[in-house]
């Protein structure tokens, strides 16, 4: 099982958009991400990083509302490991099964579990369900058996439900891996009311040539246009040169890599609270005092900074209001958060022994 979970480790996808986080998993035979349509709906290009994967921004290729199912262009690196489908239904009740995914915007995480369910019907499809933990995230993440196939794609839980969840069985996979394929194009939209897949260019612009359904072809989705606070927050992170689409970690969350750092950014709408989180180094085994005591004398000196310890987690950050926060000090305010964690980083590795992070 270890081995298998290492196997994984290459090919899940984190997928970030404006709007939501969420896993996807790259097949090599296709070169393709396979992912939810709920994860990536309203977008046509998302965010997309991964132990092998370095953060890209990625076209969505394929939409499928009936299936839940989308396809995003394949990262450039191309040396991940291939990891294959198991499309048979020989799977029973009480199989051991593995869900992998980025649950909570974690980086990766695996939950082992059994099959409960082999035939769960929802509408006209069948679902497995199984009772590896899945938790917001998860979603569209691979469900893998003990001989490390792909059984199905983690889809939806019972709200409030303890450990019940449903995957789409591979079998459907891969007949929309082979219905899309067969149309040799670069993008598609299933229609809802007919099931056919309407490729692009599409002579019926926004009607289905099918059935003449009103359908959304990928290139007719508009662009996030972010508004008030959000707005704000992000021309203050473009000044300091960053490509703000690849910082984007859902409506109110932005990430940040500076050095050693990972910086997490978010706005809390009920209270108009702006708050960062710089990720630096981890507290060693020894001259932990050491450390807590700098810590404190250098909250005293800070302004608009603090330091904080979460776990084994050494943070520093910062808060304000949103009524403070203005476009042409926002940039300075984020600037001094960035800097200084960079900085206290090294000085703590220098000087106290912490432990490097690791992302």
């Amino acid at each position: 099982m270890r081995n298998l979970i290492e196997k994984y480790k290459d090919v899940v996808i984190q997928i970030a958009t404006p709007f939501s986080i969420g896993t996807g998993f790259y097949l090599k035979d296709y070169d393709l991400i396979v992912t939810n349509e709920h994860v990536v709906r309203n977008n046509k290009q998302v965010v997309i990083e991964g132990k092998g994967v370095q953060r890209l921004l990625r076209t969505v290729r394929y939409i499928d509302p009936k299936y839940d199912l989308a396809f995003v262009q394949g990262p450039e690196k191309s040396e991940l490991a291939s990891v294959h489908l198991h499309e048979k239904e020989d799977y029973h009740e009480g199989d051991t099964v593995v869900a992998v995914g980025h649950p909570f915007g974690l980086k990766y995480t695996a939950t082992q579990g059994i099959i409960s369910n082999t035939n769960h019907q929802q509408n006209d499809l069948y679902y497995i369900q199984h009772d590896a933990a899945l938790n917001p995230g998860n979603s569209g993440g691979p469900l893998v058996n003990a001989q490390g196939e792909v059984l199905g794609v983690n889809t939806f839980i019972i709200q409030n439900g303890q450990s019940i969840g449903f995957s789409l069985p591979s079998k459907y996979l891969k007949q929309v891996l082979d219905e899309f394929v067969a149309g040799r194009k670069e993008l598609g939209v299933r229609c809802l009311s007919c099931a056919n897949i309407v490729f692009e260019p599409n002579p019926e612009k926004k009607y289905c040539p099918f059935c003449g359904a009103r359908i959304t072809l990928i290139s007719q989705i508009e662009d996030y246009v972010p508004n008030g606070i959000r707005m704000e927050i992000e021309d203050s992170l473009k000044e300091l040169g960053y490509d703000i689409s690849l910082t984007r970690r859902g409506p109110y969350n932005w990430e940040i890599n500076q050095g050693s750092a990972k910086i997490m950014l978010s706005y809390h709408e009920d209270s108009g609270m702006i708050a960062g989180d710089a990720f630096i180094c981890s507290l060693p085994k020894d001259k932990i005092k050491e450390i807590y005591i700098y810590l404190l004398q250098q909250n005293y000196l800070l302004e608009g900074l603090c330091f904080s310890i979460q776990n084994q987690d050494i943070i520093l950050s910062l808060q304000v209001f949103d009524h403070y926060f203005k476009p042409e000090t926002g940039s300075e305010i984020f600037k001094a958060l960035f800097e200084k964690a960079n900085e206290y980083d090294d000085i703590l590795i220098r000087e106290f022994g912490a432990i490097a992070r690791v992302d």
